[in-house]
């Protein structure tokens, strides 16, 4: 058994640590405080090939894996979670359905644009009363001669409010089947098309220089082909690409520990109390190897997962494990971190402070935790 990564993906890691440090670090707190979106990153990552990683590169992408993009993952939420889930909203959710489902067409149009990093892409699920009950969503698309129009509000969707959103990707309900089953449609909906209209930028907890808000559609008219993939698979079409969403918000948590526990150990070696570093003292060496082991477990569960994914296999319940402790463990370890930082890690001008705010999101985000034990016993029931 192999735990080394391939150098091709060591070489991607160095790279997007290079990158994260003289890119991102350095403004991250900035960025935060003013809840500023950096589009300029987004524009350089397009550069660097890393806005498409997981699209094949006939449509600008590099079709680079998952493990790849775990590898990538790391480096750049260690930098930044609000970049990082950005990042990670666009390369799954957002564009995997055109990746999987759109028709060449579609692809040339929207995906292109998306893979290269000349936009940036978004994903409209979540609703004012429909978040971890995705067949619950209320917005309607109903059909016409010439195409279909679109009535209902989406909430909570990242990225579509930012300056260079192309569009957003949006799962509607078509109908009804016989047996009173609903039917759903996932929609492709450009900025600019009239009745689609974007609302104040939301303010969070966490995540801060991350753009979300609520999207409002009215009487919105959408040609035939704005809709992506078989009208009423739209429901199946979003489950299929969830599991690498999943995998995708297991790294970003992978991510924030890993921080979270590399400032936990510089503050406990350069901290003094009582003439002693607090890393002399045996309640806080402790602390510290509790948050490496549980690091370190989470890390093969994410890798497992993308290793499943690239292999082709059924990566479901794994994805969905790795979820699920990747974004624990990322809570518990940033709340260690800012009990061993003390007053310092209460303050906001801490490095710590901006991962603790940005943690819980982890544990709701693309699925809540109990919705990914849910998955997972359903799984045992089935095997």
């Amino acid at each position: 058994m192999d735990f080394d990564l391939p150098e091709e993906t060591v070489a991607l890691q160095r790279m997007c640590r290079d990158f994260a440090a003289k890119e991102i670090a350095p403004y991250a707190a900035e960025w935060s405080e003013r809840e500023h979106f950096p589009a300029e990153v987004f524009h350089k990552l397009g550069e660097l090939g890393l806005m498409g990683m997981l699209v094949d590169e006939a449509y600008g992408g590099a079709n680079a894996g998952y493990v790849a993009y775990v590898a990538a993952m790391e480096a750049l939420g260690e930098a930044d979670q609000s970049v990082a889930s950005a990042w990670n909203a666009h390369s799954t959710i957002a564009s995997l359905p055109l990746a999987t489902f759109g028709t060449e067409e579609q692809k040339q149009r929207w995906l292109v644009p998306l893979a290269t990093g000349r936009n940036i892409g978004a994903f409209g699920l979540t609703e004012p009363a429909a978040g971890s009950d995705a067949a619950g969503i209320r917005t309607q698309a109903r059909r016409t001669d010439d195409g279909w129009v679109l009535n209902g509000t989406k909430m909570f969707i990242s990225n579509a409010g930012t300056e260079m959103s192309l569009g957003v990707t949006v799962l509607a309900v078509t109908g009804t089947n016989a047996d009173g089953k609903k039917r759903y449609g996932t929609f492709f909906v450009p900025d600019g098309t009239p009745g689609y209209e974007k609302g104040q930028r939301l303010r969070k907890l966490g995540w801060h220089a991350l753009d979300t808000r609520e999207l409002v559609f009215k009487d919105c008219w959408l040609p035939d082909d704005h809709l992506i993939g078989e009208e009423g698979n739209g429901l199946r079409q979003f489950l299929a690409v969830l599991d690498a969403g999943r995998i995708s918000v297991a790294a970003l948590g992978l991510s924030l520990a890993q921080a979270a526990l590399g400032l936990a150990v510089k503050h406990a070696s350069e901290r003094e109390q009582f003439g002693r570093p607090l890393n002399a003292f045996q309640a806080v060496g402790h602390k510290l190897a509790d948050m490496a082991t549980e690091i370190e477990a989470a890390r093969c569960l994410v890798y497992r997962a993308a290793w499943l994914g690239d292999q082709g296999r059924p990566f479901g319940q794994a994805a969905a494990m790795a979820k699920l402790y990747a974004s624990e463990v990322a809570n518990r370890a940033a709340s260690a971190s800012v009990q061993i930082h003390g007053g310092y890690g209460y303050i906001r001008e801490s490095e710590i402070s901006r991962f603790y705010a940005d943690a819980k999101i982890l544990e709701i985000g693309e699925g809540t935790s109990e919705v990914q034990r849910n998955v997972i016993a359903k799984s045992l029931r089935a095997s």
